[in-house]
């Protein structure tokens, strides 16, 4: 079973993961990980700090001459702005003689969990809280899903995050051929595979930042190639779909969810909201007319695409603070500000498509799993055999 820890701060040395339950054999390319850590940094709106980071993973253990060897994967990410915050954000205590710069915030930015992390533990400087909760570690995520993604390919799933809506502007994308999807989208400032769509949205980006605010939007993350049977109905805990709400609704900023046709399917009757069963002779296999479900019924995929979108609400700190109150006086004061972006709906495609990854191959590995990746191709190979006569 896979295990995940990671751990480090906003201002910090760096992000430290551990990742355990990996087979041995398993090929990881250090370049393809710091190829997803780089679409993150991309984005139109992107703020100043994307110009001092260039994320780079190093892998510290669990790889031997670029195969995993069955024990814990560990790697880092450095935060080169740290040599600006060492004196503050260092872990070590200061000497008595020593001057630390006041990077304590007091005045709890509306929307972030600055004022709630304060009142749970108790205190009036909030920067311990925001150091975590800050979206900077999901650029251990996005590795994370990198690697997810290595074990995926390997069976022909794949896996790709795109924008679907930026604010007010929609887009409509042609989502039938992933691979070029893809394409198109890399090559999008806004990650939107929509380039009518893509130039409103920088355009409602300019407006938004002259303005001193900030955009949210959605994203929709499809996998293809997942076999029918990952997940289970048994156990709430188990089910793919409830696990998937988990793992994106953790993503800072998220604050709504969908699977397939989510939302609508409240507003239809059964007719139009289900979809039917034929049996494909061609394939030998079961398949359905349409996806509604979006790949998922009774917690288990059913062999068509996963899809799932998720609303990113707008970054809570502001060029323009909100009102909020001094933690230390009480006083109305403008709320704290930290450098930000305007706008990361398109990292956020990035994020939740390595999010997504991550659980379908957990879900891949305790449905296949082995010591070894030839162990997982030969338990699969032999399901995909059944499958076929049934």
């Amino acid at each position: 079973m896979l295990r995940l820890l990671t751990a480090g701060e906003s201002h910090g040395p760096g992000q430290t993961v551990i990742i355990e339950g990996l087979p041995a054999g398993l090929e990881i390319n250090s370049e393809e990980i710091n190829r997803d850590l780089a679409r993150r940094q991309k984005g139109y709106g992107r703020g100043e700090r994307m110009k001092i980071e260039t994320d780079k993973a190093v892998i510290r253990s669990g790889v031997r001459l670029g195969r995993t060897m069955g024990t814990p994967l560990a790697f880092t990410i450095d935060n080169h702005d740290y040599i600006n915050w060492e004196k503050s954000m260092s872990p070590q205590p200061p000497a008595p003689d020593a001057e630390v710069p006041d990077i304590s915030l007091v005045r709890p930015r509306p929307g972030h969990a600055d004022l709630a992390g304060a009142l749970k533990f108790q205190q009036k400087d909030v920067r311990n809280i925001l150091e975590r909760t800050s979206a900077r570690h999901t650029a251990a995520r996005v590795a994370v899903g990198s690697i997810a993604k290595a074990i995926l390919s390997t069976h022909g799933i794949d896996v790709l995050g795109h924008v679907l809506a930026i604010g007010s502007v929609n887009a409509n994308p042609d989502t039938a051929d992933l691979a070029n999807l893809r394409k198109v989208c890399e090559a999008s400032q806004v990650r939107c595979a929509d380039d009518g769509a893509s130039q409103e949205m920088m355009k409602l980006i300019d407006s938004t930042i002259s303005q001193g605010d900030s955009l949210g939007g959605r994203v929709e993350v499809i996998a293809t190639g997942v076999p029918p049977g990952l997940g289970h109905f048994a156990e709430w805990d188990r089910r793919l779909d409830a696990r998937l709400a988990q793992t994106v609704m953790s993503i800072p900023a998220i604050k709504a969810f969908e699977i397939g046709d989510g939302f609508l399917v409240g507003t239809i009757p059964g007719s139009q909201a289900h979809d039917e069963i034929i049996y494909d002779f061609e394939t030998k296999r079961y398949r359905h007319t349409t996806n509604h479900s979006g790949g998922i019924e009774g917690g288990l995929s059913n062999g068509e695409r996963i899809i799932v979108r998720a609303v990113m609400k707008p970054i809570p700190t502001l060029a323009r603070p909100l009102k909020s109150v001094d933690l230390v006086t009480h006083e109305v004061v403008d709320a704290g500000k930290e450098r930000t972006d305007s706008v990361a709906v398109p990292a956020c495609a990035v994020v939740c498509e390595a999010a997504v990854a991550w659980v379908i191959a957990t879900a891949f590995l305790e449905r296949f799993g082995g010591d070894t990746i030839e162990e997982v191709t030969a338990s699969y190979q032999r399901y995909l055999t059944g499958l076929d006569q049934l």
